[in-house]
């Protein structure tokens, strides 16, 4: 299993400003190489305290791959939805370029009706533009003067710039939830797969639909997962549980503030039980998220033993991303969390895939 750290901003400027929050991460980020974290990843989301202070993942993973020269670039994720497919590719020829080919590319669809309302697009062509941008990116970083006619991009020989430093391009990655068609359809199309279990999803059931398809559609080996979790590590449990437990509850509370208008009457055919999902996590908290084992918290000890519970209870999973410095957590705590979990954790579980198989 492969450890790397993700960043999510959770908290707006009157808890604590963007210079201040990706000074911290910027800082965390120098630690990553000898602690051993295998990426560094950030998502992109707009205008509201959870995640709007990343509208653009690239830029952070550009000044990341200066303070790091092992650890992979992840975007968690990239919106098709409200990028258009050439400054998508052009940006992720200049990230690759300029991290040595670091770069892994993570697409999402998107799941927070107020982005839609501000950006102008209807949430029921969610799908469709995803597909549509999600190719037309593919086909820009693995050919050259490529002409593209679809619903919503139309070009002709177009030929993107910077050229992809990995060849043919970057791997690429697809964010789901809960919802076993997205699972199965990044698994046929050969894509590695990013979930969070703290949605309520059945992971096994959910992974197991992606390994099967991504095996019946030919491409070789199994697969690859990526699972998200919140982590605080401290040699005394309760010290870590005090640490995390009130940052946890207000990340869980402005996930549901954001996405509130799928508890409100709001449907879509491209979102099906997305009302159920928003309103399961509302009634989610740190007691719950630690019971189920989708946050790591406690001594190392304790965080070993939730882990291999975790993987006993939902399936193997190949790399896992931990939010280590959520909502206030400090610089400080999150530092103290990672370097103690790098030192008396990983090293337990860094060969479980390989041992299991």
């Amino acid at each position: 299993m492969e450890f790397g750290i993700q960043f999510f901003p959770d908290i707006g400027p009157k808890v604590k400003s963007a210079q201040a929050y990706w000074d911290d991460a910027l800082r965390l980020c120098d630690h990553f190489d000898p602690l051993g974290y295998t990426h560094v990843r950030t998502v992109e989301h707009y205008f509201e305290p959870y995640g709007g202070y990343t509208p653009n993942p690239h830029i952070f993973l550009v000044a990341a791959a200066q303070r790091t020269k092992k650890a992979r670039l992840v975007t968690g994720a990239v919106l098709p939805v409200f990028n258009h497919p050439l400054k998508v590719a052009g940006e992720i020829g200049m990230v690759d370029a300029m991290s040595n080919g670091r770069l892994e590319c993570g697409f999402a669809r998107a799941f927070l009706p107020h982005e839609f309302t501000r950006f102008g697009v209807p949430v029921d062509e969610s799908v469709v533009r995803f597909d549509e941008g999600m190719e037309a990116v593919r086909r820009l970083l693995e050919e050259e003067n490529v002409t593209f006619d679809g619903k919503f991009h139309k070009f002709k020989n177009v030929t993107s710039l910077p050229r992809p430093t990995q060849r043919p391009r970057p791997p690429f990655w697809v964010a789901a939830i809960g919802t076993p068609a997205s699972f199965e359809k990044a698994g046929r199309a050969g894509h590695s797969v990013m979930a969070i279990p703290m949605a309520g999803g059945k992971m096994q059931e959910l992974v197991g639909i992606y390994r099967k398809a991504w095996r019946d559609a030919g491409h070789k080996g199994n697969g690859r997962v990526m699972l998200a979790f919140h982590m605080c590590c401290h040699e005394d449990g309760n010290k870590a549980r005090e640490i995390a437990r009130e940052p946890l509850n207000r990340y869980l509370k402005s996930l549901v503030a954001a996405a509130s208008d799928w508890t409100s009457g709001m449907t879509s055919k491209d979102y099906p039980g997305y009302d159920k999902i928003i309103a399961g996590i509302a009634k989610e908290n740190f007691d719950t998220q630690t019971a189920k084992g989708a946050a790591w918290v406690g001594s190392p000890d304790q965080i070993r033993k939730q882990i291999s519970t975790f993987v006993e209870q939902n399936g193997d999973f190949e790399v896992a991303s931990l939010q280590v410095n959520f909502n206030t957590v400090s610089y400080d705590d999150a530092l103290r969390s990672m370097t103690l979990f790098s030192k008396e954790v990983m090293p337990h579980f860094k060969g479980m895939k390989k041992a299991a198989e």
